[in-house]
Parts: C-alpha cells; structure tokens; sequence
C-alpha cells in the first residue's frame, strides 16, 4: 500500500537512486549539494527536485540536516521512499511542527517505486503521485491503531507544561508514521542533536530551552563540534565556536549530561542486556543493540530530546522481538591472517549486503574480536547500512535470532580488497593521521602509546586523537595520555572527527589516513581531503614517516588467478 507520510504538493523533476544516502557526511546542509564522493548522486544538487531512493541510511543527524534545507529553501521538493524510514521524515515533521514549514513525504510499494525510478518528472498532491504513465493512489496515515496511556494524553494536553506537550505532538505523530502500536518507557536516552551540524539545530534546541525543558530521564551528551572550554584558545572562529558551544550549553540547561562522547557504551554504567533505551548516533545504536543485547531503534535527532523531555518512545523496530530478527546470513571466508584493519572493512562490506535489513555474520567466531575490534566493525556498517543492529555467530547475545526465511551472501578476502581499494584513493604522503571515530576507548590509548614508545611524529604530520573527556580523565590518571602527548600527538576531547573543523582540522593537510572505516567513508565529503586507510600499526608507521605504501596489505593479496592489482593507488598527488 502506497502511502502519503507527509502531505504537500510537489511538481518537479525526479533525482533516483537505487543506494540510500546520509543527509550528514552526505549533503552539504547550507546547499543541498550531495557531498558523499562514494554515493552514485555524487555532485547532484538536491534542491527543488522529487528525491526518489529505497530510504535513508548512516547517521542520525540527518534529520537536522534536512531541517535546516528546508528552512534556507534547498531542500528537496519532495521524498519518496520504497521502505520505511524515520530519519529524514522526521526533519520534516520538525519542520512543520516548529517552523510551519514542510515538504511533501511519500512510501511506495516497490513496484511502483521501481517504474518511478525510471521517469525524469513527477507530480504530487494530498491524493496521487503522478508520472509518465505511472498513477498511484496515496493512502494518508491513520492514528487509529496507536493506543496512548493516560499519562500520554495528559502530557499531550499539557499538564505537564508547554516543552513536554511539544515533545509528545512530534512524538505522537512520529510513532504514527513509524506504525507503532503505543510508547514505552525507556530508563535513558543518549542525545545526538547536540553536534552544530546546522543553525536550525540550535533553533530547535532553544525553543524548547526558551519554554523551560527538563529531560525526566538520565541523558548522555553525544560529541559536539568544539572542545567545550578550549575552542576559543584553539582559535576556532567565534562565528562557528559560539553556536556550536552554545547548542551544547542550551542541552546542558535542559538538564544533560556533558558526556560528550560518540561511544557512549564506553562510558560507566554501560546499558544492560534487554534494557529499554533511546539512543541516537548511529554506531552507538548498533553497538547497544548488537553487542550490549540492549533495545533501542535508531532514534533520529531531534527526537532524541522529545524523547528525553517525556520518558516514553514509540515502540516499534528492534524494540520489537520479531524485528531483532537477522534476515539475511552472511557467509565470511577470511585469510587466516589478518590485522585490525579487517573489522572495518568487514563491517562495511556486510553493511553493503545488508543495506536494509539484519543480518547474521558467521565464519568469525574464532577470530575473538575485542570490543574495540566490535566498535569498529559496527561504526563501519552504519555508514552502508540503515539497519540498527547486527548479530555475530558465536558472539553477540542474541545470534541465534534467525528469521526461517532468512537468504544468504558471502564475502571473501577480494571482496574486502575491493572495499579497502575504496577507502584508498589518495596520495601516498600523508600530513595528518586521525584516530578515533568513533572515540578511541582506553585501551585504545594504551596500544597507540605501546607503538608508539620511542618514536615520534614526523615534523610534517600532524597525529590527533579524538576522545571522551572521562576516557582522556583515565589516561591522564594512568600515564597513557602523557605518553601520546610526548610523543607529539594531539588529544581532543569533547569533538569527535565528523564534526571536526578547521582549525583544529589542520588547514594545511591534504592528505590523510585513519584506522577508522566509519570516518574513511565520510572524510572526503566532510573535510575535502583524500583519504588513505589503514590499520592502527600502518597509521603509526605514517605517523612518524610521513608516508604509507599504497599497496593492499600481505593478508589481502588477490589470490592466484586474478588480475594483477593496478598501480593508481601509489601514485603521488
């Protein structure tokens, strides 16, 4: 059944893509242009056109970044989705609830959704979406199967004050859209909307700061986009440092945690198995989901707070058993050696395979990944994948949660030589190296001092650390930090690398390389700058030599028989 999620009208051209995109990493939010350098709509304006794709996919922020397009008018003219999707939605209810701004939402059934792909102009309004010979009836959503507790509609009279009745209007309507049957309570909530990803984000934050918002329950900071009380020192701008300081100050009011960590499983008191939580920031939700057997859906940002402010969440998704369900297997044929560098790129490629539905990785049990190594393979896979979760064979707590009519994929070695000749498209000679994304834990820490004892960074490259400010508190207290920094990196709390700006961000680099699957992903649309990736051994190499090989590692070798690999990836410049 074909669905109109959102109403409005729309008479323009159709911009189609098979690939989901993240509106964060993936579009520039002053204007509209997709910035993602490994999405097929790479260069597209988005602007004034029907954007057509199966949903959306990576990160939560996303929401706020179409929130502010469609407040500086380079939005889309309208959404059109094959499968169910709450990130961008949800920017554009944001809009309409707060700024009496909108845009046109629509769900089609795949048939039809694939007939449209192929017209180059579309039409819709409150009944029919209409293209070439394609004419499809819109079914709007009903509220009839969502049953609310007495305390749902006394908050949503406001009894309990303006903020919480404004929070439970966009959660009312959000759990229509998502086709939940009622909201729970949930024990905490991790808030992702505190990056200054966009001026609207910090709009959004002070209407309901204004109207004297408290959060009813624990709430986690996720990183923000300065160091909180060293940016002016490090020279960031204060046309950029006040907002992004201020957002993070305004949540702070409402009554968050300063936590300021992407990795918020890092953090003490981590979520116990089947405890009901509300997180957003995608590698945290997957994490929490898939490795912690904790339950969240991947809340959007800004629903975050709605959700903080009210305690309850609309329960649907992997709040749900059935939908905890891996729905695809996927088969992993891996040399028997490897380095760290696999965990990304495997968390990638099933996130390829797997981009809208869990799946079930098995053949990597034996190799006793770390919960770095998790850490890892779960940031990675959020960035190709909009699933929330993943389950490991003989790892993760609820692996054996397989749907009967689960199909299966496979990956071998060349498939993930493949993704690391992705990640791999820059020069040779490297000027920054960047760890942690998402935030380097502290055992982290402890191995890049052990590589790094004796050495130094090279004159010419800059090695910088992101990280929690209590994950930085503990490798002070233990020595770890110490060493890193006589080594002569940089360790930055509060920020994170995909929110990282100049001039923390090196102006001068052009090149650099991570460990990090996740930022190698989004750098180049992000920073601008060509990327090389690596494990954390290769980095240090870099670090203190200027330079990496440009070759696959010994453990991706193409087997015997395939085309010799080509010598672009060594080229200089």
């Amino acid at each position: 059944m074909s669905r109109r999620v959102m109403a409005g009208d729309a008479d323009a051209s159709l911009l189609a893509s098979r690939e989901g995109l993240s509106f964060w990493g993936g579009v520039d939010a002053a204007t509209g242009e997709v910035i993602d350098s490994h999405h097929p709509l790479k260069g597209q304006t988005l602007g004034g056109k029907i954007l057509a794709m199966p949903t959306s996919r990576g990160s939560c922020t996303g929401s706020g970044i179409l929130l502010e397009l469609i407040m500086n008018g380079n939005a889309p003219a309208a959404l059109v989705f094959s499968e169910p999707e709450s990130i961008l939605t949800l920017g554009v209810l944001v809009a309409q609830h707060l700024f009496e701004q909108s845009i046109p939402v629509i769900q089609l059934d795949p048939e039809p959704f694939a007939r449209l792909c192929r017209c180059e102009r579309a039409r819709i309004d409150s009944e029919r979406l209409v293209a070439d010979e394609l004419d499809v009836a819109l079914v709007p959503l009903s509220s009839e199967a969502l049953t609310l507790t007495s305390h749902d509609r006394a908050l949503l009279a406001g009894h309990e004050g303006e903020a919480a009745q404004r929070a439970m209007r966009i959660l009312h309507d959000m759990a229509v859209i998502e086709g939940a049957s009622h909201l729970i309570d949930v024990s905490r909530v991790h808030i992702d909307g505190c990056i200054y990803a966009s001026p609207a984000l910090l709009s959004f934050a002070e209407i309901f700061a204004d109207l004297g918002a408290r959060v009813k329950v624990p709430t986690t900071m996720n990183s923000i986009s300065v160091d909180h009380s060293h940016w002016r020192g490090q020279g960031v701008p204060e046309a950029f440092g006040f907002p992004a300081s201020r957002l993070a100050d305004t949540y702070i009011e409402m009554g968050a945690r300063p936590s300021f960590t992407c990795a918020p499983y890092l953090l003490q008191n981590a979520p116990a198995a089947n405890e009901v939580i509300a997180w957003s920031e995608s590698n945290a939700v997957i994490y929490a989901n898939s490795v912690l057997g904790a339950r969240t859906a991947k809340h959007p940002d800004l629903l975050d707070l709605c959700i903080a402010l009210t305690g309850r969440a609309p329960c649907h998704g992997v709040y749900l058993d059935e939908e905890r369900r891996a729905r695809r297997i996927i088969d992993v044929d891996i040399p028997p050696r490897h380095d760290d560098a696999l965990w990304s790129l495997l968390g990638y490629r099933v996130g390829q395979l797997a981009p809208d539905c869990v799946p079930l990785v098995t053949g990597i049990d034996a190799l006793a990944p770390s919960d770095d190594d998790l850490k890892a393979l779960c940031a990675a896979f959020g960035t190709t994948s909009a699933a929330p979760m993943l389950h490991i064979e003989g790892i993760t707590p609820e692996a054996s949660c397989i749907d009967p009519s689960a199909d299966r994929a496979a990956i071998t070695g060349v498939d993930l030589a493949d993704v690391w000749q992705q990640f791999n498209a820059g020069a040779i000679d490297i000027d920054l190296v960047a760890f942690g994304s998402p935030h380097f834990s502290l055992a982290e820490c402890r191995k890049l001092a052990e590589l790094m004892a004796g050495r130094c960074c090279h004159p010419a490259v800059t090695g910088i650390v992101t990280l929690g400010r209590d994950t930085l508190k503990a490798a002070r207290e233990e020595g770890s930090a110490q060493s890193l920094e006589a080594a002569g990196l940089r360790l930055h709390p509060d920020l994170c690398w995909c929110s990282i700006s100049e001039p923390v961000f090196p102006p001068a680099a052009r090149t650099l390389m991570t460990n990090s699957g996740k930022y190698a992903h989004y750098a180049p649309g992000l920073s601008g700058r060509a990327v090389r990736f690596g494990s954390l051994s290769e980095c240090v190499t870099a670090l203190v030599t200027g330079r990496t090989t440009g070759t696959l590692p010994d453990w991706l070798r193409q087997p015997p028989g395939r085309p010799p690999e080509s010598d672009d990836s060594t080229t200089q410049g």
